[in-house]
C-alpha cells in the first residue's frame, strides 16, 4: 500500500488545501474525484471525504461511489463529507435552523485519539448550512458547537470520523491538530517536503518544456515572480522570456517600480509593454463584476499575443506560462463538482483553450500562498519579493465598484430582521444599497454589506458581524464606519473611468504608505482598498480591509487601532473622500476582495 492519503473531491473550496495541510505534515495527500474506484481507494493509507458547496440531499449532490467506504482504511469525512459518511451509514441530514460561517468554538471530547491533546475548547472555523440530525447505529458524539450538537462524530470500530468544521484552515486554532492525529490513526509515515516536491517538480518542468521555450506573464506580484524564477533556474534565462503588461489598473507608479525591482535582481529577460488605454477603454460603461474580469482576463491575452506577434517566434517551440496557484482554480469553478465564487484573469475561457490544448504551463498550479513563499525562499529569491503583499491579477479594476441599472433593492424583511438584531444590541446599522462577491457554505453568494455606525469596539464588531451574516442570508459582508462627512449614503452609476483610477491609486499609496509607517506592513498579510459606488455630501466612499491569511482561502479582519485610523482618515478626506469604512468580515463569508 503506498504512503499517501486521499482527499476526494466534492468540489469543496478547502478540497485540495486538506491535500496541501496533509503535506505540510510529511505525508503526501493526493486529490482524487468523487467516482474513483474502489481499486484506486485501496492504493490509500486513509481517505478524507472533502466540503463541498452542495447537500447531499439534493437531486444535484455529485456522484459518489460509495464502493470507497469498503476499504479497510481510516475515513474522515469533512463538512460535506461528514455529512455524506453520516447518511451513507443510515443518519438523516437536513438543513440546519441556523447557518454557521466563520470561528465557532468545538467542545471537544480530548479523550478520543482523534482529539488528542486538544483544548478543551477549541476555535474552529465553520462553513455549512445544513447539518446532521440524527446519527447512524454505531456512531457517537464526540465534539459539538454551540449551534451544532454534532460536529464531531466518530464509529471507532469501522474507523469511521465525521467532524462539521474545517480543519485545514489557518484559522481552526487547532485543526492541524486534528489532521495530525488521523495521519496518526491512518499508520502513514512523514516521508514528503517541499524539498522534495521541488525537485520533482523540476523534472518534470524540464519534461514539459523539452525542445521549448517559455514565455511569461510577470505581474511582480509573489506568485508569477517565483514561477519566473523557477522556469529561469531550470530552462536558463535565454530559454525564458518575461513580459511585465501595465494594465493602467496597478497601483501608483507600481510598473516602474516592479521593472525597476527586478532588473536590479538579475532578471534581464523581462520587458514591459503599456497597454492602460486598451484595458480602460475596454472597461468603459461595464459594471458586473464577473464581466469586467473577463475582459481584463482577455484582453491579458491579447496584449500577449500582438507582443508575441512582434517577437516573431515560432508557435511550434514557444509556450506560455503563468503564475496559477490553486486559489484561482478552485475560486474560478475549476474543478468538476466546485462552484463559481469569481473568475480569475488567468481563468478565463481563452485561456482554458490554451491550457486544455497544452499551450500553457503552470508550476505552481498544485500550490498555496505558503508553500510558493516556501518555495520561493528555497530559490533565494530575497525577502522583499517574496513577501510583498498580494495584489490581485485584474488590479484596482476588481477594487472599483462600480453600479449599473441592474435593481439592487434591499428585501424589507432583511431590513426588519437587521433591525431587530440591532436594536437589541443597541447599535445602529443599515443595510447598504449594493452588492458584493461572497462565499458562504462553498458556494457563491452576492449579497448586501452591512453597516455599522458610531461603535469603536472591535470585538462587538466581530461578534455582531458573525451573527448578522449568519441569521440574515441577504447580507454577507459587515463594514464599520470610521468617518463620515454626511449622514445620507447614495448610490450612483460608475465605472472603472480614468478619473476613478487615479483617485484610487492615490488613496491605495497612502493606506500602504501608513502601513509601512506604522510597522503594519508585516503583520497585515494584505489591505485591499475598495472604492464604492456610493457618495456622502457629493464625496466617494473608501473601505479598508486589512486581513490576516496563509493561504488566502481563510481569512480573519486585522485590527488597527483607532488613532491610526483616524489620521489616515484626515489624509483622505482632503483628496475629496467623504466616508472612511472598515470591513469587518471573516472569510467565509466575505471574499477577500469585493469583487
Amino acid at each position: 500500500m503506498n504512503n499517501k492519503i486521499a482527499v476526494v473531491d466534492f468540489g469543496g473550496q478547502y478540497a485540495h488545501l486538506i491535500a496541501n495541510r496533509i503535506r505540510r505534515q510529511g505525508v503526501y495527500g493526493e486529490v482524487i474525484p468523487s467516482t474513483a474506484s474502489l481499486e484506486v481507494a485501496s492504493r490509500f493509507k486513509g481517505i478524507i471525504l472533502s466540503g463541498g458547496p452542495s447537500s447531499v440531499y439534493s437531486g444535484e449532490a455529485p456522484e459518489f461511489n460509495a464502493d470507497m467506504l469498503k476499504v479497510k482504511v481510516p475515513v474522515l469525512g469533512i463538512c460535506y463529507g461528514h455529512q455524506l459518511l453520516t447518511e451513507s451509514y443510515g443518519g438523516k441530514v437536513k438543513q440546519g435552523e441556523v447557518h454557521e460561517f466563520g470561528p465557532a468554538y468545538l467542545q471537544a471530547n480530548t479523550q478520543h485519539p482523534l482529539f488528542k491533546g486538544l483544548s478543551a475548547q477549541s476555535k474552529m472555523w465553520m462553513s455549512h448550512g445544513d447539518e446532521v440530525a440524527h446519527l447512524p447505529d454505531g456512531f457517537k458524539i464526540i465534539g459539538s458547537t454551540k449551534e451544532c450538537r454534532h460536529a464531531a462524530v466518530a464509529n471507532d470500530k469501522e474507523q469511521r470520523f465525521g467532524i462539521q468544521f474545517h480543519p485545514e484552515v489557518t484559522h481552526s486554532e487547532e485543526g492541524m491538530k486534528v489532521l495530525d492525529n488521523f495521519i496518526n490513526l491512518c499508520g502513514a509515515e512523514r516521508d514528503w517536503d517541499m524539498t522534495t516536491y521541488t525537485a520533482q517538480l523540476k523534472k518534470k518542468l524540464l519534461k514539459q518544456c523539452e525542445g521549448k521555450n517559455v514565455f511569461l506573464l510577470v505581474s511582480g506580484g509573489v506568485d508569477s515572480t517565483v514561477a519566473f524564477a523557477l522556469l529561469n533556474q531550470v530552462l536558463g534565462a535565454d530559454r525564458v522570456r518575461g513580459l511585465h503588461i501595465d494594465n493602467g489598473l496597478m497601483r501608483l507608479n507600481e510598473s516602474t517600480e516592479i521593472m525597476e525591482f527586478l532588473k536590479k535582481e538579475g532578471f534581464n529577460n523581462l520587458t514591459l509593454s503599456e497597454a492602460q488605454d486598451l484595458f480602460l477603454s475596454r472597461l468603459k460603461g461595464v459594471t458586473a463584476p464577473e464581466a469586467k474580469r473577463k475582459i481584463i482576463g482577455d484582453t491579458f491575452l491579447d496584449v500577449l499575443n500582438k507582443e508575441v506577434s512582434s517577437y516573431d517566434m515560432d508557435p511550434d517551440t514557444w509556450l506560455l506560462a503563468q503564475g496559477t496557484t490553486y486559489p484561482d482554480t478552485i475560486e474560478s469553478g475549476g474543478t468538476k463538482n466546485a462552484a463559481t465564487i469569481k473568475t480569475h484573469h488567468n481563468r478565463v475561457p481563452a485561456a482554458l483553450e490554451l491550457l486544455e490544448k497544452g499551450l500553457i504551463i503552470e508550476p505552481l498550479a498544485e500550490l498555496y500562498k505558503d508553500e510558493v513563499r516556501e518555495m520561493g525562499e528555497n530559490l533565494g529569491i530575497p525577502y522583499d519579493l517574496v513577501w510583498r503583499h498580494p495584489f490581485p491579477g485584474p488590479g484596482l479594476g476588481v477594487r472599483l465598484l462600480c453600479k449599473g441599472k441592474e435593481d439592487i433593492g434591499i428585501e424589507k424583511e432583511a431590513q426588519k430582521s437587521l433591525q431587530v438584531l440591532l436594536n437589541s444590541k443597541g447599535i445602529q446599522g443599515e443595510i447598504v444599497p449594493l452588492k458584493s462577491v461572497g462565499v458562504q457554505g462553498d458556494a457563491r453568494t452576492y449579497a448586501h454589506p452591512c453597516l455599522l455606525k458610531k461603535n469603536r469596539d472591535w470585538q462587538v464588531c466581530d461578534d455582531l458581524a458573525i451573527e448578522i451574516t449568519n441569521q440574515i442570508r441577504d447580507i454577507n459582508r459587515v463594514v464599520l464606519e470610521i468617518a463620515t462627512e454626511g449622514e445620507e449614503y447614495l448610490s450612483i452609476e460608475a465605472d472603472c473611468s480614468e478619473e476613478r483610477v487615479h483617485l484610487l491609486q492615490k488613496v491605495d499609496a497612502i493606506c500602504t504608505e501608513t502601513l509601512r509607517r506604522e510597522n503594519l506592513y508585516k503583520t497585515i498579510w494584505q489591505m485591499p482598498v475598495v472604492l464604492l459606488p456610493l457618495t456622502v455630501n457629493n464625496k466617494p466612499v473608501i473601505v479598508l480591509r486589512p486581513i490576516e491569511s496563509a493561504e488566502a482561502m481563510t481569512a480573519n479582519f486585522t485590527r488597527i487601532d483607532f488613532s491610526i485610523l483616524d489620521a489616515l482618515w484626515e489624509k483622505i478626506k482632503g483628496m475629496g473622500i467623504g466616508a472612511l469604512w472598515y470591513d469587518v468580515t471573516h472569510k467565509p463569508p466575505g471574499t477577500i476582495e469585493w469583487e
